[in-house]
């Protein structure tokens, strides 16, 4: 009689996790809360050029670089993506993300519609983008305000920026509400369940199956 052989263990390609929206819509945290229930998944660090708020940490939250080391990691190709966000500048850097995917690991990139689409030109069929919208307008004005990091003007800078960002969700593969952040959450689970079981990404079905069919039965 053959060994059985579990359906958890078959080799799968790794997923790249696309979590985008506008600032405060609550990407963020999601992009935490998945980090911290799933262990198959790895943050993407992105390289930013803005200053570091007094409740982030240089390599954990960001890699905060100045201007001119960005330009470096940009000119010599270091930079899977990257993007100016309200006049600084995010990016994903190449070699984490390169050694996830060629070991089958998932990757979590919280990052906007501008690197998403980047992602997507050079890494299409591993890529599973989501965008998170808010409830209201008012609602994310609100939710800004109660995370009292920014000035008002900030603030208001944002909220314009983010009718913009909203204009892209027709890009993204899911859309999540997140008038309930415990239910977006969920959501945002579910889509990753599915997306890890898709035939396509995952080559080890061709052996299961195989073996399935060479199986002598009682």
């Amino acid at each position: 009689m053959a060994d059985e052989r579990p359906s958890h263990s078959i080799k799968r390609r790794g997923l790249m996790l696309v979590l985008s929206s506008p600032s405060g819509a609550g990407k963020s945290t999601i992009a935490r809360s998945l980090i911290e229930s799933d262990p198959g998944f790895e943050l993407s660090v992105s390289v930013t050029t803005r200053q570091r708020r007094g409740s982030e940490i240089d390599g954990v939250h960001y890699h905060f670089r100045s201007r001119r080391e960005f330009d470096s990691l940009r000119d010599n190709d270091a930079l899977l993506e990257w993007a100016e966000v309200h006049g600084n500048f995010y990016a994903t850097p190449r070699e984490p993300a390169e050694q996830a995917m060629a070991e089958g690991r998932d990757m979590l990139f919280d990052i906007d519609w501008q690197g998403a689409k980047q992602l997507k030109e050079k890494m299409r069929g591993d890529i599973v983008s989501i965008f998170i919208l808010p409830p209201s307008m008012n609602e994310l004005k609100a939710r800004l305000q109660r995370r009292a990091e920014d000035s008002a003007s900030t603030i208001d800078t944002r909220l314009n920026n983010a009718r913009v960002e909203i204009e892209h969700w027709r890009e993204y593969d899911y859309v999540v509400i997140n008038h309930d952040l415990d239910r977006a959450f969920a959501e945002v689970r579910a889509i990753v369940t599915a997306e890890r079981l898709r035939r396509d990404r995952r080559p080890g079905l061709f052996d299961f199956v195989s073996g399935l069919l060479d199986e002598t039965t009682d």
